[in-house]
């Protein structure tokens, strides 16, 4: 870590900074998540700015506690961008989402502040990782065998009994019955939440909207995909 750093050193780490928060937040951005382009720049430069005051104030430290308090600064602003990553978080029902948006707050936090500490060659190869694990490994995703989570609305007509979603569907893997709307012209809306096994992306959800149209009426239809 550089003592004592010049006007160059400052513009050259808060440059390097910039680059990195636009290549991470043109990720975010193009995928529509709250903390974009701007928001990821920000939170880079106030990590890197915190980091070259520390810098500076290193120089003029005359003891060895007086270091480690100054040091602290640095330190608390990264733990202060995990409470900016907890708001970015949201749950409804068993799906989280931005949890990807949070841990990339986190990530370019670190990489602020070793870009302000001069460390440019760490701060450039994080920044190379993290592109590559944001964007070519999210393809990588679909591939990968797990389950799927929907919710289905299935029109009934008056005093129609409770279908068996399961049964009537092979495809899904479970459907569970959630709730139930009545309507003024006699007809009914049943809701469920479905569950079903996915391997390399097949079936999709579309898929399984097509086959529940072959045998129900629906209304509506919702894949609850993760949102990073």
């Amino acid at each position: 870590m550089p003592m004592a750093p010049n006007w160059t050193d400052i513009a050259l780490r808060l440059a390097a900074t910039v680059i990195a928060g636009a290549f991470i937040g043109l990720d975010r951005e193009r995928g529509g998540h709250p903390a974009g382009l701007r928001t990821t720049i920000l939170v880079g430069l106030a990590a890197c700015l915190s980091m070259i005051q520390a810098n500076i104030l290193l120089a003029t430290s005359q003891s060895v506690n007086g270091s480690m308090d100054i040091l602290r600064f640095p330190l608390g602003i990264l733990t202060g961008v995990g409470f900016i990553g907890g708001g970015a978080i949201l749950r409804r029902g068993d799906i989280a989402t931005g949890v990807t948006t949070a841990a990339t707050l986190w990530l370019i936090t670190a990489i602020g502040l070793c870009f302000g500490g001069g460390q440019i060659a760490v701060g450039a190869i994080v920044t190379i990782l993290a592109v590559l694990i944001l964007s070519p490994l999210k393809h990588v995703d679909r591939w990968i065998s797990g389950e799927q989570k929907g919710t289905v609305a299935i029109k009934l007509e008056g005093g129609a009994g409770i279908p068996d979603v399961t049964a009537a569907t092979p495809a899904l893997s479970e459907a569970s019955f959630t709730g139930l709307r009545d309507f003024d012209d006699g007809h009914r809306e049943l809701i469920y939440d479905i569950r079903w096994k996915s391997v390399r992306g097949v079936p999709g959800a579309d898929h399984i909207a097509a086959s529940l149209e072959q045998n129900f009426r629906v209304t509506r239809f919702e894949h609850r995909t993760t949102l990073t």
